[in-house]
């Protein structure tokens, strides 16, 4: 039996969402262009060269219509462009712009902090090994027999 009694996509969720909520307030209050979590998850999975909404929904576990959402505000505020895709006459491509490259960057020197807060929290060793973890490959998801 686990310590809390929680499942670990329960505890890897409570993780991801302490990183989110500690890179926006910070972002806040640094008077940064306030961004929504679903946005900043967005803003993660962009490739440099430009993302189709599809592909963004896809790696982000939404919708289409949500990740449309997200792409829009962001467009709104400036940190997002949607140019044609030069691979589909189709489709969009969206990428940062140069304020969106630099938020971007800003958020990276973020989690970088907060990732060397947590190890004066939980200890440097803790941190390694679980960022070894994570970036171990584990394979495709399995589907098990039932139980």
């Amino acid at each position: 039996m686990n310590a809390t009694g929680r499942d670990l996509p329960q505890l890897l969720g409570d993780a991801r969402r302490w990183f989110e909520d500690a890179l926006l307030a910070t972002l806040d209050e640094a008077g940064a262009v306030p961004v929504s979590p679903t946005q900043a998850r967005l803003f993660a999975v962009l490739d440099e060269r430009g993302t189709t909404v599809s592909e963004l929904a896809r790696r982000m576990g939404v919708t289409r219509q949500t990740a449309h959402q997200a792409v829009h505000g962001l467009v709104a505020d400036g940190l997002l462009e949607q140019v044609p895709d030069p691979a589909s006459g189709r489709q969009r491509l969206i990428r940062r712009t140069p304020e969106g490259e630099r938020a971007h960057h800003r958020a990276g020197l973020i989690l970088a902090r907060l990732e060397e807060e947590l190890a004066g929290r939980i200890g440097r060793e803790a941190v390694g090994a679980l960022r070894a973890a994570l970036e171990a490959p584990w394979g495709r998801p399995p589907s098990l027999d039932r139980a």
